[in-house]
């Protein structure tokens, strides 16, 4: 029995929101639920996936697929987390080495081949973006509660409609509970697109981060990663309680600091 993929497009308003990070986990949280994953870097001249996985070099990219080269599934490589990855080229000499409107011909051939595609867009309006989100079937929208954000996250989601891509939900990110970020009814009034997420500012995605790994894979238990999970939940239509870490030392980072002596 043939695979009905579900395609989603992680897209931001602007960058430094935590657009790559969300993309990152979803899938992996995605792949706890029992779930295949595909995780695409459709950022194809600022690509980041593979920085945060530590693959930021490998021998066949999305690059190669979209030129004709190779076929997209010989640019998918395996990450311990369970979570498959198809990186795009990092070198300045991919510049703008390939036509975005290609992904409307590569990227669909990923159909049947796994439960779910994320593809994790460039931030903005650009080209590549909006070639991204012609070939979901939904889009995410990440943003943090700050006006900037919100406004460029509005902007997203107007182009998105005129693409004929469902906005499935608003993902907010790095949430500080201070006087100073709005409030997610704010958000939402403004987007006229409900929550799905609140994703608290966590100091273990920057740890995560040191380590070249998800920080649902690093700290599964930590505030963070529960969220993740929720929000993982949400898409499937399934329930998740939360169980917030108490205790750091049950984390994945004390035992990788553990294995190299330090700690």
């Amino acid at each position: 029995m043939k695979i009905l993929t579900r395609f989603i497009v992680i897209a931001s308003g602007k960058g430094g929101v935590g657009k790559t990070t969300t993309a990152i986990n979803l899938g992996v949280a995605l792949s706890e639920f029992g779930k295949s994953v595909i995780l695409v870097d459709a950022n194809l001249n600022t690509p980041n996936v593979g920085l945060h996985l530590g693959t930021p070099i490998v021998p066949i990219t999305l690059h190669d697929a979209l030129k004709g080269k190779r076929s997209i599934l010989d640019a998918a490589y395996l990450h311990p987390s369970g979570l498959h990855v198809i990186p795009s080229r990092i070198s300045i000499d991919e510049l703008n080495s390939v036509n975005p409107e290609r992904m409307s011909i590569v990227i669909p051939q990923l159909h049947g081949t796994t439960d779910v595609v994320i593809l994790d867009g460039a931030a903005g309006l650009g080209l590549e973006t909006q070639a991204a989100m012609r070939v979901a079937d939904e889009m995410l929208v990440v943003t943090n509660p700050e006006i900037p954000a919100v406004t460029d996250a509005l902007k997203v989601i107007k182009v998105a409609e005129k693409a004929g891509c469902h906005v499935t939900g608003i993902i907010l990110n790095r949430i500080r509970n201070d006087d100073f970020e709005m409030s997610v009814e704010n958000v939402e009034r403004i987007l006229e697109r409900p929550v799905l997420i609140a994703i608290p500012d966590d100091h273990n995605v920057r740890k995560a981060l040191v380590l070249k790994h998800p920080v649902v894979y690093t700290h599964p238990k930590a505030s963070s990663s529960q969220h993740f999970k929720k929000l993982a939940a949400n898409l499937l239509g399934e329930r998740y309680d939360m169980q917030l870490e108490k205790n750091e030392n049950s984390s994945m980072f004390v035992k990788v600091l553990r294995k190299l002596g330090l700690r």
